[in-house]
This record gives C-alpha cells, structure tokens and sequence, in this order.
C-alpha cells in the first residue's frame, strides 16, 4: 500500500471519528445520561433522604446488620436510578460509620463501604440502565446499523421483563447473604476518625429572592412537572416503555417536591453538578469510537468474529463476556452502548437470537465489571475517605458471585 492510501485512509478514519462526535442523536442521548446521574443526586440531598438515612443508621449496631440494609437498600435505589444508587450508597456507608464512631462499636468499614458500592453492580438492568432505556425510544435502533429493526423494543421486554425481575431478585436475596460470609471471614476494626457529614446542610445560594424560599411554589411547580409526565407519557407508561425522558422528567418534578422551595433545589444542583464534568467529555470521545466502528465496517467484521465462534446459546455469553472486557477500559454504560449496539444488533440478527435478551446479557456484562474498575468508586470513596485498595478485595467476590448468577441466568432463565 503506498504512503498516499496510508495517508487518505487515515484521513477518512479520522472523518469517521469527528463525525461521531457531534452524531446529534447520541449527543442528546449524552445529555440526557448526564441528568440522570445529577439528579439522582439531586434526590439524594433532600430532607426526606435525610429522615430515610437516620432511620435506616438507628437500628445499626453490627457489621452483619450494616452489609444487610445498606446492600438491600442500595440495590433498590440503584434500580430506580443509577446516580441515586450511587451517591445514597456512599452517604449511608458515611452515616454509619459516624454512628460507630459516636458510640464506639467497632465494625468492618471497608466491608460495609464494599455493599454500599453493589449498586453499580444492578444499575443497567434497572429503570436508568443506558441501553434498555435508549432502545426503547423509536428510531434509535435504526441508527445504529443498516440492517433491517424494529422502530424501538419496550422496557417491557427488557427491565421490566419476568425474567430481569427473577434476576434482580436473586442479587437481592443472595448479595447479602455473600457479605455476611466475608462479615464472618474478616476482623472487626476500628475507624479512621471522620468528621461529621451533614446531607441536609446545604449551601445556601448567594443573592436568592425570597420567593425561592417559599414552599408552595416549588412544590406546585414540581406536581405540574409530575402531571405533565403521567398525561403527556401516558401511553408509553401504560406499555412499559419507559425511555431517559420520561425518567428525567418524572425525578425533575419529584426533586422539586422533596426539596420543598427553589432555594433548596439549586443548593443541591450546585453540589451535584460536578458529577458529569469527566462524562461530559468522555461520551463525544466514545461517539467517536462508534462513528469509527460503524463507518469503516470494523463492527461488522468484529460481528462476524462473533458469529463465527458463537451458537445462538452461546452469543448472550460471549456478548456478556466482551461486554464485561469492554467496561474496563470504557466504564460507561451509555458510551459502551454506542460502541457495541451495532455488534449486538447484527450478530442477534445473524444468529436468530432474541434482541432483548443480547441488550441484557450486554447491560449484565457491562454492570459486573464496574466491581473490578474503580472509576465510579471514586465518588463513594471521596465521600466515606476509604481507600481503593480496602474495598476491592471484597468487591473482587461481589464480582464472582455476580458473574456466576448472571451466567447461570442467561442459560436457564431467559
């Protein structure tokens, strides 16, 4: 090949790339990805979160009980919403280790940080999982390939499916059961000294108008964002269809309600927005990714490398596998859609094998290896001043025990 092909090929690659950056259609989906995450946050500082936590921190008074609420607990706010699972995990992990620390007892912080990171381990098989929500929004699946799609696939098939439910429902019964074998293999031992970590105390904004003090406007303002949800999404709520917007609308108006005025709301917003400055760069550049893989036909012949290794028993596997391979160097759920949509996509279709059971086995995948890449740790051990190296050997057996039951679930459950 001469110097000159070299150089026009690298050019149109590079071509590929810009124009997967801006794609339009993926960059709302970025955004949209990114309010998901703040407001979850946003939901997490308000004072009824506040009451939750001091009644869940009340009735602690051992590692065992700790690793059960705080394990249960997070799981079920992450299947809500994944920026919600995260954040209230931390902060629950940090109570409790303030009431320890009040009253003396000594318990397995590092353990009871590790249960309070499990939400990332269910988040993509929940209501804000990237790929279930992004396929459910007609035409999403059509740009992504060339081949003949449906115009969207409902989270009825997906989240809300029987068997996503049976599995979710497993890693709630058996995940804690799992932290009370490493409760009983490990040693208590007494906690680094924090200081005293109010959610409730935010700061308040400089300048606000007493208007944005006042209950009644926000929460008004609030119930007609919640109204507006249920009559303009209606049908889409009554099919299980759930897509970002729909979910962003709902917390936005729910966020209001429980903050109780605007002052309170833009207090919560500010100490949340930094949650999005890395994912506000990285998702263009995972576009980017895309726009070379789909442009260049590299998702093709990594399909067909697929296809040619797999049965249609065994593509979930592998698509779970590559997927789990994949979130180490692109941890993010929404950016490593873009990038391995297209592939499930035409390797399903080759293969006959149903399409919302590939975009699960791909969100299983994706959600198993954030227990082995700290990226999304980061904001947990920011918040309860643990160290990485302390909760990776106990999320290296959150990993095991995740991966076994998704494995075995994709063989005799779907």
């Amino acid at each position: 090949m001469s110097g000159s092909s070299i150089s026009n090929n690298f050019i149109e690659v590079l071509s590929f790339w810009e124009k997967g950056i801006w794609n339009e259609g993926l960059l709302v989906f970025a955004y949209q990805m990114m309010l998901i995450l703040v407001l979850g946050h946003i939901l997490v500082l308000s004072k009824p979160m506040d009451s939750l936590f001091c009644v869940l921190t009340s009735s602690i008074t051992s590692t065992s009980k700790a690793v059960v609420i705080v394990s249960i607990s997070t799981m079920l706010m992450a299947f809500f919403n994944w920026g919600l699972g995260l954040i209230f995990g931390a902060i629950l992990v940090r109570r409790i280790g303030e009431e320890s620390q009040k009253r003396g007892l000594k318990i397995n912080y590092p353990l009871i940080g590790a249960s309070g990171y499990i939400g990332l381990m269910v988040w993509h098989g929940g209501l804000s999982g990237s790929a279930p929500l992004k396929v459910s929004e007609s035409g999403h699946l059509s740009s992504l390939t060339n081949i003949g799609v449906p115009d969207f696939i409902a989270t009825s098939q997906t989240i809300f499916s029987l068997e996503n439910l049976i599995v979710f429902l497993i890693l709630v019964c058996l995940m804690p059961l799992l932290f009370l074998w490493l409760r009983h293999k490990t040693r208590l031992t007494d906690i680094t000294p924090i200081e005293t970590f109010k959610t409730s105390t935010l700061q308040k904004t400089q300048g606000f108008h007493p208007f944005e003090s006042k209950t009644l406007p926000a929460v008004l303002f609030g119930v007609l964002i919640l109204s507006t949800t249920g009559i303009v999404y209606h049908q889409e709520l009554w099919q299980l269809r759930l897509t970002p917007n729909i979910l962003n609308f709902f917390m936005l108006g729910l966020a209001f309600v429980l903050h109780g005025n605007f002052n309170n709301f833009i207090g919560a917003l500010k100490e949340s927005i930094g949650d999005v400055s890395g994912i506000l760069i990285q998702f263009p550049l995972y576009f980017g990714i895309m726009g070379i893989m789909k442009d260049s036909g590299l998702a093709t012949v990594i399909t067909e490398f697929f296809v040619s290794i797999s049965t249609s028993e065994t593509l979930p596997l592998f698509s779970f596998i590559s997927a789990g391979l994949l979130n180490i160097f692109v941890p993010s759920g929404g950016g490593q859609w873009a990038i391995q949509g297209p592939i499930i996509i035409e390797s399903s279709a080759q293969l006959n094998v149903p399409l919302p059971k590939m975009i699960m086995a791909m969100s299983y995948g994706d959600q198993i290896t954030n227990m082995l890449q700290p990226f999304w740790a980061l904001p947990l051990l920011a918040i309860t001043k643990l160290k990485a190296h302390q909760i990776l050997p106990y999320t290296f057996w959150m990993f095991v025990a995740g991966s076994l039951i998704f494995i075995v679930s994709l063989f005799f459950i779907y």
